[in-house]
Formats: structure tokens, sequence, C-alpha cells
């Protein structure tokens, strides 16, 4: 009776080892108390989507989790900040703007703003099999664009 048992779960595992489940933070002011995380979630191997979720804490005052949408294992979630302090989420077409006051407010943008989207914070991708938010690098100053 232990035998079927055991092998079910021996067989399990591989199926189990697909799914996604990760999260990724990014440390607005360089501590751990105020954040913006993604967390992915596949809760089925079969299935290709995977859930995405924003987290926006300001600890003790606020914690709050938003739906992002679904998206794939290789969706890249950008950050912008806007000069009030609040932020715009982007994956793919999908934008949300989000605050980290009150880590209430979440609204669906249908269109980019007309000031623009803010100054990039940095994005929230996968590199190297690892899911992770690689800030912005700001440009050395008396560089010319060319």
């Amino acid at each position: 009776m232990r035998l079927p048992a055991l092998l079910a779960a021996v067989l399990a595992v591989p199926l189990l080892s697909a799914c996604v489940d990760d999260r990724a933070s990014w440390s607005i002011d360089g501590t751990r108390e105020h954040a913006l995380s993604v967390i992915r979630e596949q809760p089925l191997f079969w299935d290709k989507k995977v859930n995405l979720y924003v987290v926006v804490s300001r600890m003790p005052a606020c914690n709050r989790r938003h739906a992002l949408g679904a998206g794939s294992e290789n969706t890249r979630v950008e950050v912008y900040q806007v000069p009030s302090g609040a932020f715009v989420v982007k994956a793919g077409k999908r934008m949300y703007a989000t605050e980290s006051q009150t880590c209430e407010s979440w609204a669906r943008l249908e269109e980019e703003p007309a000031e623009g989207l803010g100054e990039l914070r940095g994005v929230f991708r996968v590199r190297n099999g690892q899911f992770a938010f690689f800030a912005e690098q700001p440009e050395a100053a008396g560089e010319d664009a060319e």
C-alpha cells in the first residue's frame, strides 16, 4: 500500500518543479520597509500563463497586493516614477498607476499619460534563469548622447 503513494510522490516532483512561484523586490529608498515587489505564480505546470502581482509596501504604515494580470515566464515589468512620487507599472501593453503613501491606489491606465511615464527606475525580468529587479543605471554626467 505504501508503494503506490511513494510512486505517486516521485512522479509528481517533475510536474511541480515546472511551476513558477517566485518574487523580486526593489527597495525604493534603500530599506526593506519601503519597497515595490513583483510576484509571479504559475499554478498549473502545463499552462504557459503566469499570474503577476505587485506588492506596494511602506512598513509599518501600509502593505497591499494588486493583480497585474497574466503574462508569460519572460514578461518584463517596468517601473517608472513620476515627479509626484507615484509609480507607473508597465507589463506588456498594460499600465497601472500606484503609490506608496497609503498603498491603496491601483488604477489602470488606458494610455500613456500626456506628461509621460516618468523616470524609469528599473525592470523586473528573468536573467540567467533568475527573476530579479534590475535598476536603471543613471547616465554618467557629462556624457554626450550620440
